[in-house]
């Protein structure tokens, strides 16, 4: 184990998960520096544009000296293959999944279809684009909204971002405009998706193995970013009670969504478990939160993986697939 490789653990970015992504490399870099590798962390700042943001993040990796990149940046930028292309242009072994597997984990539309082939549930979805002149029009978003035939309440939120950004449940009509203007913000492309009433869920993958789920059980109407990280919002259940057959099921769905998108080392797939005990799939966290009190580093511990040894697998995950192709499942 070569030790004096110098990691650049990159960080922060031009995400709204920007704060979020700080707080998974600091604890990253606390981690690897605790198993006596030659560790720096790389602040990518938060106002750049994505195109300064790649430029910053070269010339910070050249002038580090980085052997190896440990990717802990969050939402787009991190996890949509920008970062992933600039480390394969500069001949860098990274952390986490590759170029497509990032750009297909991040994008809800591109990965739910690839579920679709290989037979997992998702919940049914609608994809509406607008251009951004009609975003004020509450007939042009009602009328969308009639086309996609939902009931309420209706889950709505952007393709391309994570942490529950810009997510909302509406109720009724009043709740829907806000709650499409609000994920418009983020993306020209949002999803219309049916509220499933059930277990929330989330499978943590390392390797090659699913481990113990979660369930999550927040105080507020749905997991969103509030209940996420604002301390005492969620409970945790760790591992989750579900009977022996139903863990499997679920570890195996969880697992299939990681493969399918062709995922490599470690990512988070969160679920809903139905009424009638049916896994549906709701998306793969390619960079999941890796502070020490993160739901991936919780399921690990449950397996007797700890956090400091979760960073340093990971770096060895890194150098031991240097341009391994990933395996993606279903048609390309």
């Amino acid at each position: 184990m070569n030790r004096s490789l110098k990691v650049g653990v990159l960080m922060g970015g031009p995400s709204a998960e920007h704060e979020i992504s700080l707080k998974s490399g600091q604890g990253v870099v606390a981690a690897l520096s605790r198993r006596r590798w030659e560790v720096s962390g790389i602040v990518i700042r938060h106002e750049l544009t994505m195109d300064e943001a790649r430029q910053h993040a070269r010339l910070a990796l050249e002038r580090a000296g980085t052997d190896l990149v440990f990717i802990a940046l969050h939402g787009p930028f991190g996890e949509d293959g920008a970062i992933q292309q600039l480390c394969e242009e500069l001949s860098l072994p990274y952390t986490g999944s590759g170029v497509q597997a990032s750009r297909l984990g991040l994008d809800k539309v591109a990965s739910r279809l690839r579920f679709e082939q290989v037979g997992l549930r998702v919940p049914n979805w609608q994809l509406i684009n607008f251009p951004s002149e009609n975003l004020l029009s509450g007939e042009f978003l009602r009328q969308k909204f009639c086309e996609a035939k939902f009931r309420f309440p209706v889950v709505v939120k952007p393709t391309n971002q994570g942490s529950s950004i810009g997510v909302s449940i509406a109720a009724h009509h009043g709740e829907l405009m806000d709650a499409m203007r609000e994920a418009a913000r983020y993306d020209t492309r949002i999803i219309l998706e049916e509220f499933i009433r059930g277990r929330e869920l989330t499978v943590g993958i390392f390797g090659d193995d699913a481990l113990p789920v979660i369930e999550i059980r927040p105080t507020r109407r749905f997991f969103d970013y509030t209940a996420k990280y604002t301390p005492g919002m969620t409970e945790y259940e760790v591992p989750a009670m579900l009977e022996e057959r139903l863990t499997r099921q679920v570890q195996a769905s969880g697992l299939l969504a990681h493969q399918v998108l062709g995922c490599r080392h470690f990512s988070r797939v969160d679920l809903i478990l139905n009424e009638i005990n049916q896994p549906i799939i709701l998306e793969v966290n390619t960079i999941p939160g890796l502070t020490a009190m993160s739901l991936l580093p919780k399921a690990a511990a449950c397996v007797g993986i700890s956090y400091d040894e979760l960073c340093e697998q990971l770096v060895l995950m890194a150098l031991e697939t240097v341009k391994r192709p990933s395996l993606v499942i279903g048609n390309r």
